[in-house]
């Protein structure tokens, strides 16, 4: 019998969820409306599901999502929420939902989704499964920022005057370096950027927050 935990701060949404899953012949092990509670709460009754509202009351759905899976690794999360905005569903995926509903969904599509959940499958709205998949597979092939290549402490220096709009003339006084010693940290710095030019190089340095 699969143990399943609602979390939600709508008493009567709550109790109507709860009523259907132990209809369907699963075990409601807690309810509850707030999301350090349930953190709380879970400890103990240990749910192999828990269904989770992402607006709640005195947290975010994605900090009880951290809270869950710090207590317990294994719990499968399926979020039920009125909200479908893309942020919404990819940070609660990010964090580790395990699927998102929207709670428009039917008492049938709902159920399937528990069931799946339960039984380790990712469950999403359809529509939302489209945009998840859209966002990881972007994330697949966009450059990871700890992979970029590695400036020296002085190298970011200089490129953070140069984002400044000083002159290398200007960057060798203030660092007291010689003009040539700040021409090579530029020249430097640009092979490892892969970029051409200043005005390249300040665009990126304005990118980083290096202005």
């Amino acid at each position: 019998m699969v143990r399943v935990m609602v979390v939600d701060d709508h008493p009567m949404w709550r109790e109507g969820v709860s009523r259907d899953l132990a209809a369907a012949g699963y075990d409601v092990v807690a309810t509850t409306g707030e999301g350090r509670q349930a953190v709380r709460i879970a400890a103990a009754a240990r749910p192999d599901v828990v269904i989770l509202d992402l607006q709640l009351p005195d947290v975010s759905g994605v900090e009880v999502i951290n809270g869950l899976r710090a207590e317990l690794p294994g719990v499968r999360i399926l979020m039920l929420s009125a909200s479908g905005e893309q942020q919404d569903v990819l940070d609660a995926v990010k964090a580790g939902a395990a699927g998102y509903l929207l709670k428009s969904a039917g008492l049938p599509e709902f159920l399937d989704a528990v069931s799946r959940t339960a039984a380790g499958d990712t469950v999403f709205t359809p529509g939302l499964a489209g945009l998840v998949l859209g966002e990881f597979r972007r994330l697949a092939v966009e450059p990871v920022d700890q992979a970029a290549p590695k400036l020296t402490e002085r190298e970011t220096e200089v490129l953070r005057l140069v984002a400044k709009g000083l002159s290398y003339r200007q960057i060798a006084e203030r660092l007291v370096l010689s003009h040539r010693t700040v021409q090579n940290h530029v020249q430097n710095t640009l092979g490892k950027l892969q970029l051409h030019n200043r005005v390249e190089l300040t665009r990126y340095a304005i990118e980083k927050g290096l202005d």
